[in-house]
């Protein structure tokens, strides 16, 4: 079985900045946001790698014009972070997993992120197509990879992770090479942890090096105000009763004077750095963890669980990467990443204590969610027919795994008088 070297997990970082929010399903202007000061920032916070496609709207393009900046050129070399895109979505119902599309995708994603090459492209959405299509796609993105460089490793992503677990290994038999990574969302929340449960041992079966896991609010399902009902109207696949459940867990949740989205969202951070562990990274100084060893085989206790975490402001930005040394503090190492981080130790009292009480709030949500667990809605629908023959330079935008923690917890109300930098 050949595999890429390096390992994937001996370089992404165990915190990946998202970029679906640089889009107009969760912003009505992306354009107007300050999305090159918030890569700005994460950069110097020590975020070292950023997640994007070009189904997300305009999110290349923004990602790659604050990446051309004097700042970033100075400051941090390209070798330093990571860019991990996608080809294949074309549109809401579009897809095109085509060689030639795929080249083309790939010569439009270097132009609009200004780089001369791409650390990771997943083909996304991978449920969507059937699986001779996404043999295709990864074959020609390893052929662009031997051939020029301008990929570095290739992987797949999708919801489903029974078919995400299928294709991993149907690519394993049919080429003889593992994927690189694979990525689900909504699949490791308080509702669902299929993605640990079903899919890890599989997939590590089939060889997968990394499983980064998005979308920890379930696509938004995982808030005080509902599930996110915007300018597509209510387009969340779970169900009514599912969604009376969540509430019913919201209010628990008020009662202890919490929020659920703050509960759900450091439970799914700080678990997953564990349960990912096994298919996770080994860490950087950047992101406050640092490396062990260099050799990843089966070096569970020195690698992290990766996540993808999206923003779409510097206050929701400050918020998570406290939020994650908070997490970092609470580890086994915590006191010395704490000096590490901030030059004390004081912070791991705090965090270990909120680790205890979000553990204790997750089993009451986890109850009232109750017969609901590990559901995962059916994607796609059944009404769903591909018209990959369209292409849009700006397909109109659908559910995207990456909704940030505080547009999550403020966008159902901005007047219920959340504290702007309260801890989760």
């Amino acid at each position: 079985m050949s595999t890429t070297s390096p390992p994937l997990s001996s370089l992404l970082p165990p915190l990946i900045c998202g970029t679906a929010t640089f889009n107009s399903q969760y912003n009505p202007d992306p354009y107007a946001l300050p999305t090159t000061a918030i890569v700005h920032r994460a950069l110097s916070e020590g975020v070292r790698a950023f997640d994007t496609s070009p189904y997300y709207g305009p999110a290349e393009e923004l990602l790659g014009q604050a990446l051309d900046t004097p700042f970033v050129h100075d400051k941090f070399p390209r070798r330093d972070y990571y860019l991990l895109t996608k080809v294949g979505r074309v549109g809401g119902s579009q897809f095109d997993y085509s060689a030639s599309w795929v080249r083309t995708s790939i010569q439009r994603s270097l132009k609009r992120l200004k780089t001369e090459y791409l650390d990771v492209v997943y083909c996304h959405d991978v449920e969507f197509v059937t699986p001779e299509e996404v043999l295709t796609a990864v074959t020609e993105l390893r052929r662009i990879r031997d051939e020029n460089g301008t990929v570095k490793y290739v992987g797949i992503s999708g919801y489903p992770v029974v078919v995400l677990c299928e294709l991993a290994e149907m690519i394993l038999e049919k080429t003889g090479e593992p994927l690189d990574i694979v990525m689900s969302y909504a699949n490791f929340t308080l509702q669902n942890t299929r993605l640990s449960s079903l899919a890890l041992p599989r997939l590590r079966a089939a060889g997968v090096d990394v499983v980064p896991n998005a979308s920890v609010l379930g696509m938004g399902l995982l808030r005080r105000g509902g599930v996110p009902v915007g300018s597509l109207g209510d387009w969340h696949p779970s169900p009514n009763e599912l969604r009376s459940a969540v509430e019913d867990a919201s209010r628990y949740c008020d009662d202890l004077g919490d929020r659920i989205e703050k509960v759900a969202i450091r439970w799914a951070l700080e678990t997953w750095v564990h349960e990912g562990a096994i298919m996770g990274s080994m860490g950087d100084r950047a992101s406050r963890l640092s490396r062990k060893s260099t050799n990843v085989e089966d070096d569970k206790e020195s690698k992290h669980g990766i996540s993808v975490i999206g923003v779409s402001n510097l206050e929701e930005l400050d918020e998570t990467i406290q939020v994650w040394r908070s997490i970092l503090d609470g580890l086994g190492n915590g006191e010395q990443t704490g000096v590490e981080t901030d030059g004390k130790a004081s912070g791991r009292a705090w965090s270990l204590n909120r680790q205890k009480e979000v553990r204790e709030r997750a089993a009451g949500i986890k109850e009232l969610i109750g017969s609901w667990l590990d559901y995962a809605w059916p994607s796609p629908g059944p009404e769903y027919v591909n018209k990959k023959s369209q292409h849009l330079a700006f397909p109109a935008p659908l559910p995207t795994p990456a909704v940030s923690p505080k547009q999550a917890a403020t966008r159902s109300s901005s007047d219920d008088g959340v504290e702007a930098n309260s801890r989760i």
